[in-house]
């Protein structure tokens, strides 16, 4: 086994570390910097160009720089995550036949796993670098509170991006990893993550070595993306009301302040108040239009109230489902970049009714934990077991349109659970089986993961016939789900892997252009 690589897939920026005489060490890129942008760039003349180098030409490239691309991995176009964010993205997303995106520059289509898969390769690329030799092997960390479709599509971009992935590893878990150095032998601490895209808390115990994931939750669109937009909203407002102009449709102008709005927003974790300056917004009869505005933190923590607000329900579902207080735990680690706004932490200090820990850095830590992990894999790192959990409730469709639960939320994995259920039907010759992930007792409501027919069925009157619903999670928190006729013993099974985006020979093409 090779070197294995920790990469950090994030939203906003990617960072890849490696373990170094036992203890993880950040790459830097080709730049230098430590952190890549997630940023992906197709030029008019078909070059492209991934990270620092996409970022700086997107004004004048907008619908062909692709960004926040993991809000859109492993979901459907049709999706109320998507529907919020479609008018706002400056590149073109359309539905693919199996209804997932794609995303359309100088008429070619491209998935969101291949779109990630080059924000991959340029990690892989990093360590190569570094190494002076080839890099097969990586963990790659996910959102905790990703669902199965999107865990799956993110091993697939790995895999276009000519990577083994060894694990996929939930990002609040590996921050804990990369503090557990200097944590106390015996501790319950929280991990909050909030990073440009999605929002996770995690509470673990840890105990000699020993990382147990107790109970995690999170929300999977909230991140720094839609604190810009609130800001970019009101900019956009701004405008209009001075000059009469509505710059919504003006996708050059829109990523001006999309821009702007980023970097106000980070220099008011510092300042009180900050001057955005866009000349030549815009062009009426009168000339060209100006925007000068100041934007107080007074005035971003109210334009974000909501957003904040939103971040209260998953911690305390995660205090539920671990059954601590929040004066049971010992330390809050705060992870991803949108951690370092003040009313965030402020909001931290009045849930958790301490103080948060800063002491990891919010922007290496996950991928240094990656790392770590494999290590772990690897055999570098030994006496440390990491225990993680699955985030949703697993189960199948039942008669009445209901969900029957088979795994639950917050169930260690590795797992396998079994439940027995029968026919509803005389003479019934087949049984389908619609895997769903989700915490809604009505099946409609939650993500149709996949489905199968267990057929043949001996004729029998409704109920006699037994069929016994195996699920199994393994350790990157992929599905496998049997169905077996108990009187027969007629099997069916799958991996849950038919509702995800990329079909075996879509993932072969995608990985034939990775070189191109």
């Amino acid at each position: 086994m090779g070197r294995i690589i920790g990469i950090d897939l994030g939203t906003t920026n990617s960072c890849v570390a490696v373990i170094e005489g036992n203890e993880p060490i950040v790459l830097p890129n080709a730049e230098g910097a430590r952190t890549t942008p997630s940023v992906v760039a197709i030029t008019e003349n078909r070059e492209r160009l991934v990270g620092q180098q996409a970022k700086r030409q997107a004004i004048i490239n907008p619908e062909r720089t692709i960004s926040g691309v993991k809000r859109l991995i492993g979901r459907k176009f049709d999706s109320a995550e998507v529907d919020e964010i479609k008018g706002l993205l400056p590149y073109r997303i359309t539905d693919a036949a199996n209804g997932d995106c794609l995303i359309t520059i100088n008429g070619q289509d491209y998935s969101p796993q291949e779109i990630s898969a080059f924000v991959l390769q340029k990690m892989k690329s990093t360590a190569e670098d570094y190494f002076g030799e080839p890099v097969t092997e990586a963990v790659i960390t996910v959102p905790a509170y990703f669902d199965d479709a999107m865990r799956q599509a993110t091993k697939d971009a790995g895999r276009i991006a000519g990577l083994d992935v060894k694990r996929i590893i939930n990002e609040p878990t590996a921050a804990a990893l990369a503090y557990g150095s200097n944590a106390k032998a015996n501790a319950c601490i929280a991990v909050f993550d909030l990073g440009g895209g999605t929002f996770d808390v995690s509470i673990l115990r840890l105990r000699s070595g020993v990382y147990e994931v107790i109970a995690t939750c999170g929300d999977n669109a909230l991140g720094g993306d839609d604190f810009d937009r609130a800001i970019l909203r009101r900019l956009v407002a701004v405008f209009e009301e001075r000059t009469g102009i509505n710059i919504a449709a003006d996708k050059m102008a829109l990523q001006r302040l999309r821009e702007a709005s980023e970097a106000a927003k980070c220099e008011l974790s510092s300042l009180n108040e900050t001057n955005i300056n866009l000349p030549f917004l815009a062009v009426d009869e009168t000339g060209p239009r100006h925007l000068t505005y100041t934007l107080t933190r007074v005035e971003l923590n109210e334009l974000t109230t909501a957003l904040v607000d939103r971040l209260e329900l998953p911690c305390e579902t995660a205090f539920g489902d671990a059954g601590v207080r929040p004066d049971e735990i010992d330390d809050v680690l705060l992870v991803g970049g949108m951690s370092r706004m003040p009313s965030v932490q402020e909001r931290v200090a009045r849930i958790f009714g301490r103080r948060p820990n800063k002491s990891i850095n919010p922007d290496e830590a996950i991928a240094e934990g990656a790392a770590i992990q494999g290590g772990i894999v690897g055999g570098e790192v030994s006496e440390v077991v990491l225990l993680d959990v699955t985030p949703l409730t697993l189960g199948i469709r039942v008669a009445g349109g209901m969900m029957s639960s088979i795994i639950t939320r917050n169930s260690p994995i590795p797992t396998q659970r079994k439940k027995v259920f029968q026919t509803t039907e005389d003479d019934q010759e087949f049984v389908t089986i619609e895997v769903l992930q989700g915490e809604s007792r009505v099946a409609s409501e939650n993500r149709l993961l996949g489905n199968f027919t267990l057929a043949e069925l001996p004729p029998a009157p409704a109920g006699a016939n037994r069929i016994e619903v195996t699920f199994q999670i393994d350790r990157d928190g992929i599905v496998h789900v049997n169905a077996l006729d108990v009187g027969s013993r007629r099997s069916q099974s799958i991996v849950i892997s038919g509702q995800r985006g990329l079909t075996e020979d879509e993932i072969k093409r995608a990985q034939g252009q990775q070189g191109r």
